[in-house]
């Protein structure tokens, strides 16, 4: 895994812009710490930085190949092609000799060999750069379901692109503005496919190709969740899904640097973690590594609620117990979580302020210990959206809310430690501007117009196809997002074997009725793994991603919130409704003040650090 910039620019040679591509590189080096490249020829600059997972000694980049003494293509790529050495293979019977073991170079020759339409045989997560100096074009590749993140700018005479927003911002002719639409966008929870909150910025959208040429830019879309009907009856659909979940991991368990599991003890990366340590053991290369992260007394003092119903320590010891892995606990205190140090890291790696907290801390933390062991780890992110285990799936005043229906769960308390009023503390009239209730619904009504649908579909079964849907295209981006910048930030590569495609696609068509046939969340996976779980963790109901419950973490909340609206300088105090914000400090208990608090001190670290121009 590695991160990517680029800038073309058909007015200007940039052969003597190699200071200002450097420094565009230089802010994707948290993603490449083993190698910096640079390619200038031009109108293109491409820069890359390496995390050497496949090939380490011969996959450098950015990459070229020559024929006749002549460069024909050159990439900067970042990514897994999990089917490479198939790819290769076949490439080799066509004729092209190889001089790397790497996966980018079978990149390169597949789009030699089948142009544009390359991207129907990639099985894997990517995100890159194809520059064609014959015919002065530009291919910007992403994976199917964007695991991998891709930016792009379009400018006056070409492009800039890169990773992560902080590439393309780095460049001297591009400015962090945001206006009231981006606003919106940052605070709606959930992701709109293409939107990058910066003003002039885009995301490359997941499944999609841009051409670029001087005449202008050009997006495709190559691939999208079609519906077909299913036609495998219960056991044999319980079977599919098993035999590709098998497939799935033992490919994505590729690597010639150490691999882990990321375990908590839930069904999803259970799943994952049993099936490598099988299929470790079955190559002889066992037994599996896998790290949990714990808060430091929280399974001792654990305390229900409506949304986690047990602590997940003893479930990931169980686990591990049975499978024999090589496990270890990564413990967090509130001190760690409260350093401003780790706070700072993280929104240097998202570049934006979506404020969760201590969810997104204790995330990098535990990246950041797992990388001292491990450089690629396997996740089970995505099950849920996949398999449908959230609960407001099976909340029926939450599917028929006629909104996305993780905000209904949010705005109703059933998804969350706080009422979901995160931009409580924000000026009533600033809110009015951005009419955050109206852009949800609209992007909402966008993405329903979006789902496919069979034939004559209807009731229960149509409706469902559209939760899922919708889960699938706007609500899992952002945590894959969240997840690639935690990682990438420590230079870890997590894969997401539950993101294959096609086992997106077979699930996505499967009836909900066949996906909840034993009337529990994620029927199929928990059946299709059954043998391979002890039975405390294959009965275990869903319980989210843990966060800390030490009282301390929220009261240090109201000390920094306390402190930043005694600053008159503060950026974000312009957007406060100060009076409600000093009624919090003094009034709110700690888990109503938690979330807002994070919102607003979030927001004022990016305003300083980004020196953002808000333009409403």
């Amino acid at each position: 895994m590695c991160g990517i910039t680029g800038w073309i620019s058909y007015e200007q040679n940039l052969d003597g812009e190699r200071g200002t591509i450097a420094a565009m590189t230089e802010t994707m080096a948290c993603r490449g710490p083993d190698a910096s490249g640079l390619w200038l020829d031009g109108h293109a600059a491409l820069g890359h930085r390496r995390l050497a997972v496949i090939d380490v000694v011969g996959g450098a980049q950015p990459m070229s190949v020559e024929r006749d003494g002549r460069t024909v293509l050159v990439t900067t790529y970042s990514g897994e092609i999990y089917n490479y050495r198939e790819l290769r293979a076949e490439l080799q019977t066509l004729g092209h000799t190889f001089r790397s073991n790497s996966d980018t170079e079978v990149a390169l020759h597949a789009y030699l060999q089948w142009g544009e339409d390359f991207t129907q045989r990639l099985n894997g997560m990517y995100a890159f750069a194809l520059w064609d100096p014959i015919r002065q074009e530009l291919l910007l590749v992403r994976d199917r379901m964007g695991i991998k993140p891709l930016y792009y700018y379009p400018t006056r005479d070409g492009v800039l692109f890169g990773s992560e927003p902080k590439a393309i911002l780095a460049h001297p002719r591009v400015r962090a503005v945001v206006d009231a639409e981006g606003l919106a966008e940052l605070l709606a929870f959930t992701k709109t496919p293409g939107h990058a909150v910066y003003r002039g910025m885009h995301e490359l959208r997941p499944g999609h190709t841009l051409r670029v040429r001087e005449s202008g830019i050009t997006e495709r879309r190559y691939w999208a969740l079609e519906a077909r009907e299913h036609t495998d009856d219960l056991d044999t659909t319980v079977g599919h899904v098993r035999a590709l979940l098998d497939d799935i991991v033992d490919r994505q368990l590729i690597a010639d640097v150490p691999l882990c599991t990321l375990l908590s003890g839930g069904l999803d990366s259970s799943v994952i973690t049993a099936l490598a340590a099988r299929a470790l053991a079955a190559g002889g290369r066992g037994p599996v590594r896998s790290f949990s992260v714990d808060f430091v007394g929280q399974t001792e003092n654990f305390q229900a609620d409506h949304l986690r119903a047990t602590p997940d320590g003893p479930y990931a010891h169980a686990l591990a117990e049975h499978v024999a892995s090589d496990h270890s606990d990564i413990m967090l205190d509130t001190g760690q979580l409260m350093d401003r140090t780790n706070r700072d890291a993280v929104l240097a790696a998202r570049d934006l302020p979506y404020g969760l907290g201590d969810g997104d801390t204790s995330l990098y933390l535990l990246f950041k210990a797992i990388r001292a062991h491990s450089t690629v780890a396997l996740s089970g992110e995505s099950a849920d959206e996949v398999f449908g285990g959230y609960s407001w799936f099976h909340d029926e005043k939450a599917v028929n809310a006629g909104t996305f229906p993780w905000l209904a769960a949010v705005r109703r308390g059933f998804a969350g430690d706080s009422n979901g009023a995160g931009e409580a503390l924000l000026r009533p009239d600033l809110l009015s501007k951005i009419d955050l209730p109206g852009y949800q619904q609209a992007r909402y009504h966008e993405a329903l117009s979006q789902v496919p649908r069979l034939p004559g579909e209807s009731g229960k079964e149509r409706q469902m196809r559209e939760i899922s849907h919708l889960h699938l295209t706007r609500f899992v981006q952002f945590l894959l997002d969240r997840k690639d910048r935690a990682s990438m930030a420590t230079g870890l590569e997590v894969r997401v074997p539950f993101c294959d495609h096609r086992l997106v696609e077979y699930v996505f068509n499967t009836p909900w009725s066949m996906k909840t046939f034993d009337g529990r969340e994620k029927s199929l996976l928990r059946a299709a793994a059954r043998d391979v779980l002890p039975d405390v963790v294959a009965e275990r109901v869903k319980s989210p991603y843990p966060t800390t419950q030490d009282p301390r973490y929220a009261e240090a909340l109201r000390g920094e919130l306390k402190q930043l609206l005694a600053d008159p300088d503060a950026p974000v105090r312009p957007l406060l409704d100060l009076t409600a914000a000093a009624d919090a400090v003094r009034l709110a208990a700690g888990p109503e003040l938690r979330q807002s608090s994070e919102i607003v001190l979030a927001l004022d670290s990016w305003l300083r650090r980004y020196r953002v121009t808000l333009e409403f």
